[in-house]
């Protein structure tokens, strides 16, 4: 069943995506500099710390956050440990294309899973939402000339990003059919907190893991730690507390659409990055992805 979205909707959904496309473009920048896994690592114990005055009782022994800990400890497993891990170990070795096109696929595969495992009908508005949606990412990434996207091969870091998108899917509808006892799920900081306790677990394992079997090093330097706030802050606190509760509100489905979004700020950001005026082709792209919001939105 469609869903009708709300300004307030739109926002909370449209946030995290401008958030993310800002951690990759970070990530790009600073992948010489620090390791992958650790940089995970070190984004998420930040998170931690800044987030323990607002949540600290639910980390009390007698909080229902033991008793359910098998469900929170796959939920940090599948978004904070496995999602963000494997996007910057594949900045590593693919190219932003290559990147941003697989990750353009998350509403389809998150259609296919609601349909496969949950019993969700999907809509002839929905397929043509993630058609159009999918045009306009290809769009961006084609830079306009479709010939692009013949030239793409692909890298261990493309396989890295799908298995971080089915990963995300999987959150999105674990976040849809919650399980997890009132007193954490009414509470978004507590609720996120349970999911960085155990994600932080998942990130020491993986970081320990790439310390022990590569040539790991840090570059320490004041950009380096300032891009660390950034990504705890932003990507990490604000942008998974938007996107849960914009989940909440249209469903995981919806939710898909708007990750699409993801691309197009990426690609609007690097440009300015690197001093180019944007083209006509992200003002198409924009209505492509916004019009497959909107046709698979409406009743």
């Amino acid at each position: 069943m469609s869903t009708r979205l709300t300004p307030s909707t739109i926002l909370l959904l449209t946030l995290p995506p401008l958030l993310w496309a800002g951690n990759a473009v970070t990530g790009r920048m600073f992948n010489a500099q620090v390791p992958p896994m650790t940089l995970n690592l070190m984004r998420w114990v930040l998170a931690f710390v800044f987030l323990l005055p607002l949540a600290h009782r639910v980390l009390r022994r007698s909080s229902p956050l033991w008793r359910d800990w098998r469900r929170f400890s796959v939920l940090g497993l599948v978004s904070i440990g496995a999602y963000n891990s494997l996007q910057y170990l594949a900045l590593k070795t693919s190219t932003p294309i290559n990147t941003t096109l697989v990750g353009g696929s998350l509403p389809v595969w998150v259609l296919a899973m609601g349909w496969l495992f949950y019993g969700e009908k999907v809509s002839r508005r929905q397929l043509l939402g993630a058609a159009l949606s999918i045009c306009g990412v290809l769009l961006v990434l084609s830079r306009g000339q479709w010939a692009v996207l013949t030239q793409v091969t692909l890298v261990p870091g493309d396989v890295y990003v799908l298995i971080a998108t089915l990963a995300w899917a999987y959150y999105s509808w674990m976040l849809a059919k919650p399980t997890e006892p009132a007193e954490i799920r009414g509470d978004w900081a507590a609720f996120l907190m349970a999911q960085i306790v155990f994600g932080i677990a998942w990130s020491a394992l993986f970081s320990a893991g790439e310390w022990a079997l590569t040539d790991a090093h840090i570059d320490w330097s004041w950009s380096l730690l300032a891009a660390l706030l950034f990504i705890a802050l932003g990507p990490a606190l604000l942008a998974y507390r938007s996107w849960g509760a914009g989940i909440g509100r249209a469903g995981p489905a919806m939710a898909g659409f708007f990750s699409n979004l993801t691309p197009l700020f990426a690609a609007m950001m690097s440009s300015a990055f690197l001093g180019e005026a944007p083209q006509l082709y992200h003002a198409l792209a924009f209505v492509l992805i916004v019009g497959g919001i909107v046709v698979s939105s409406r009743r």
